[in-house]
């Protein structure tokens, strides 16, 4: 295996101290990113590396810490594919110069005691000491708290299954026979199973340090289902029933083409009231896009904004005048936490306490509670699909399809990567309420000629 192989190697005399407990953790963090890196030669290009720097930025990674992870990649290149190509000595140079300023320390200096405290945040001493170093390492390393709560759950699920918590007793074939259970008994979606995979291949090889060889499971099956969306007046029934904050919502998932997540992240600053569009920062695969701000939207929007200032204006003067930034900007930007720009256009009515950072401040509200007004409306409405807050995106796209947009700006609005992606909504805007008909309800409109006439 190609890690075994860097691992001996940054074991030698040819690094110091900081380096070998340090580079194993990012070139696994990197292996991560590809599906058999851990088993296998790890791809080394430019854009892979900017591209896994830029994630782990993202994530709230400093300077100092993405320098250190492109240099492990560069030791592999070096040390275990023996290669020279690419180079990586700008970048390194470039994060070298930035991480300078940030931590006013040699670059090599080992991370403070406070420093690592303070990237672990607050962990819940009550959970199995197994998951509190597994929290710590995934914060370390800069995972997503999504991620976090997602791996973490497999791997107790995982415990379970197993009826232990000395897992390190446990090999790929309980893995396989678990991923297993979970096709074959949980009848779990692909990306379901595949995510319990990452998490559990997450613990044992980045935590525990185990090597995993090849996982013997029942592979779930790939389901390519069509996506749910509401036709034209369906919309117009569903939005009569929404009221206030959840009304703006709805106009700006379906308006905006918004993901949910998107919508209830959207901070003041990224609004453009001028000239009618919306910034939608960090989106799926930490891309940014620029969408519509729709024309029904804007004056509930202005009032809802209002209602924020006021939420800000009373943070402020008691005391907790703070939100979260994403990325290091919280040390770039010292003041900007404090700013009216960077709240949240639909903040929380209580303040809360930040699980990874202990500071309490007001986060923007919760996933549930435009969830639960969505499942309202669909019952009052009589609308009897299988809909959720995300069919108003794709009700959005299917609906720019049929009005003959063009597919490059439905993909950018949209933010996809793949136009393949982008392809689906064409397959679901076809014309079944117009000109197109099906063959029954064609019968007796032309009588085909008789043969014998025709000879």
């Amino acid at each position: 295996m190609s890690l075994s192989q860097f691992e001996r190697e940054v074991l030698g005399d040819r690094l110091g101290r900081n380096d070998q407990i340090w580079f194993p953790r990012w070139l696994r963090r990197y292996a991560m990113t590809f599906r058999n890196g851990i088993e296998g030669e790890l791809p080394v290009n430019l854009d892979l590396v900017v591209s896994f720097s830029r994630s782990l930025l993202a994530n709230g990674a400093p300077a100092w810490q993405r320098w250190q992870a492109v240099r492990a990649i560069e030791f592999y290149r070096d040390s275990v594919l023996e290669r020279t190509a690419p180079d990586l000595s700008s970048v390194i140079a470039k994060l070298a110069q930035m991480g300078r300023g940030e931590r006013n320390l040699p670059l090599d200096a080992p991370p403070t005691d406070e420093e690592l405290a303070k990237l672990r945040g607050n962990i819940n001493r009550s959970e199995p000491p197994f998951i509190q170093t597994m929290r710590g390492e995934m914060r370390l390393l800069h995972y997503s708290m999504a991620t976090e709560k997602a791996y973490v759950r497999w791997v107790k699920r995982f415990s379970g299954f197993v009826g232990s918590v000395e897992l390190e007793q446990f090999g790929e074939r309980d893995i396989g026979a678990f991923l297993t259970s979970l096709a074959v008994k949980g009848n779990v979606a692909t990306s379901t199973q595949n995510q319990a995979q990452s998490g559990l291949l997450f613990f044992y090889q980045c935590v525990l340090g185990k090597r995993l060889g090849f996982l013997n499971a029942v592979r779930a099956k790939k389901r390519e289902p069509l996506p749910v969306w509401f036709s034209r007046s369906e919309i117009e029934r569903l939005l009569v029933h929404f009221v206030g904050m959840h009304r703006l919502m709805f106009l700006l998932i379906y308006g905006a083409g918004l993901r949910h997540k998107e919508c209830r992240r959207l901070r003041i600053k990224d609004v453009c009231f001028d000239d009618r569009y919306i910034i939608v920062r960090d989106g799926k695969g930490e891309k940014d896009r620029i969408t519509f701000l729709p024309e029904r939207a804007v004056e509930d929007l202005k009032r809802q904004i209002d209602y924020a200032a006021r939420m800000h204006r009373i943070d402020v003067e008691e005391g907790y005048p703070e939100v979260y930034l994403p990325y290091a900007l919280s040390r770039k930007y010292p003041n900007a936490a404090s700013e009216l720009p960077w709240k949240w256009v639909f903040p929380s009515r209580q303040r809360a306490i930040d699980k990874r950072s202990g500071k309490a401040w007001r986060h923007h509200i919760a996933e549930e509670q435009f969830a639960v007004a969505f499942k309202t409306g669909l019952r009052l409405a009589g609308i009897q699909k299988k809909g959720v807050p995300h069919s108003l995106r794709h009700s959005f796209a299917t609906h720019l399809v049929e009005s003959g947009t063009d597919l490059a700006t439905v993909q950018k609005l949209m933010g996809h990567k793949d136009v393949q992606t982008t392809m689906k909504y064409v397959h679901v805007s076809q014309d079944f309420g117009g000109s197109l008909k099906s063959p029954m309800d064609t019968l007796g409109e032309s009588n085909p000629p008789d043969h014998e006439e025709e000879a």
